[in-house]
């Protein structure tokens, strides 16, 4: 038996609103634009509108701080870490490999007026909001809307992204305005480091699928294409840049994928293009795909319990991307995941189960079978799948505990419980 100890004052805000795992499920098999709109309509259905001001605490928001959750320099689980001191995490003064020029903490040091770097930090749109004339949702809408230092916002203005051949102006971080460097495009662009170059190019796919319907009135930003006949949405330059920096030069790491998630608990919508990076290409470069993934390798089924055994395999490649893995019980499909692991439940206790995996690619190549890996589930009473409570702890002024037991013999994810106070046999969160 498990004991899980709350302290009740905390458990607000303890985790995210998830992304459901079938929020791209009707995406799946297709390519080109029919994605693209099929994206668009997954990712606004739900979408809640917040207001400007809620951009920085989430004010107001039920299970959101805003850029406080979206935008701190906080740990990640893989990938790389910076100073993880909880600071304001802007992408025009972060130094990756090194001591930041200068920190804000949220909150505090909002613009007004700046005269230099550090002065304070505001809100960058990634696409300027003179072009859609600062409309709801476009102007808070967090996917594309970042803190960032107020002097670096104002040098790179309205100006698109891009490769810089000449800088005229260059950030403490190493952001960069000056000539284009690329062919298409002979204008002024603005250049963020490496590190976060994918970032702002998944930002500015998301801003076009999301707003499809009006994004063609927006071509006063010099990364749209206006013409009525150019489903792309962007100038030819433009996707080229975009793709390589979403596909080649910055990947999509942990932290973004944190940052995704939370950008959900906020707005109820997330980025398609950091959930899954292989529908850029899908949509804007389509290929015939007829060639399957090679079979996940290494899968061993392990830490049985009364109704549930943990699955990891080593991941299948493909010419363009393994995209999902189709989990098998006994040679029946049970499930899929995006992920190398995965713990398959509701399983009856002392019983033996044969586990495969078979891995799958965007277009619905899939590949041989994985090896079998079998486990023995632990003896137990499988008839418990729930929590409950089992002990309250009254301590001093707000200090409050529960015991909260679990003999569901798996692991709970809290966040898709809450905690009521029952009065007059109503329940009161």
């Amino acid at each position: 038996m498990k004991h899980i100890y709350i302290l009740v004052v905390l458990i607000s805000g303890l985790c995210y609103s998830q992304i459901p795992t079938t929020y791209y499920d009707s995406a799946e098999g297709l390519t080109g634009f029919a994605l693209k709109t099929k994206l668009k309509t997954i990712v606004s259905n739900g979408h809640q509108a917040r207001s400007y001001g809620q951009l920085y605490d989430g004010n107001g928001i039920n299970g959101s701080n805003g850029y406080i959750d979206t935008h701190s320099d906080k740990t990640v689980s893989s990938g790389k870490n910076y100073e993880s001191d909880g600071t304001l995490l802007d992408m025009y003064s972060e130094n990756p490999s090194g001591t930041d020029p200068y920190n804000y903490n949220h909150g505090s040091k909002k613009c007004g007026s700046q005269s230099s770097e550090g002065d304070c930090y505001n809100r960058e749109h990634l696409v300027p909001q003179s072009s859609f004339n600062s409309a709801f949702p476009m102007q808070s809408d967090i996917h594309h809307v970042i803190p960032s230092d107020g002097r670096v916002n104002n040098f790179r203005g309205s100006y698109p992204f891009g490769n810089v051949a000449s800088a005229n102006w260059t950030s403490q971080n190493g952001s960069k305005r000056g000539t284009s460097a690329m062919s298409g495009y002979s204008g002024t662009v603005f250049e963020p480091i490496d590190e976060f170059k994918g970032d702002i190019a998944r930002a500015l796919l998301y801003f076009v699928v999301r707003y499809e319907d009006t994004v063609k009135s927006y071509s006063s930003f010099a990364m749209f294409d206006g013409s009525n006949e150019n489903e792309n949405a962007f100038f030819p330059w433009a996707i080229d840049v975009l793709l390589d920096w979403h596909n080649n030069v910055d990947p999509v790491d942990q932290r973004e994928r944190d940052r995704n998630v939370a950008a959900y608990a906020f707005q109820n919508n997330a980025n398609p293009f950091v959930d899954h990076p292989e529908y850029a290409s899908l949509i804007w470069n389509p290929v015939t795909d007829n060639e399957a993934p090679t079979a996940a390798t290494n899968l061993i089924a392990s830490n049985p319990k009364g109704n549930s055994i943990d699955l990891n395999w080593t991941a299948g490649t493909d010419n363009i991307a393994v995209t999902s893995y189709d989990v098998y019980k006994n040679g029946v499909k049970t499930s899929s995941t995006s992920n190398t692991s995965f713990t398959v439940t509701g399983l009856a206790p002392n019983t033996e189960y044969c586990f495969t995996v078979f891995s799958k690619d965007a277009s619905q190549n899939i590949a041989p079978s994985s090896n079998e890996s079998c486990e023995t589930t632990l003896e137990g009473n499988s008839s418990s799948n729930d929590l409950f409570i089992s002990e309250y702890v009254e301590g001093y002024s707000y200090n409050k505990a529960l015991e909260i037991s679990n003999f569901t013999g798996s692991s709970i994810n809290l966040s898709n419980y809450s905690i009521a106070r029952d009065r007059d046999g109503s329940g009161v969160v």
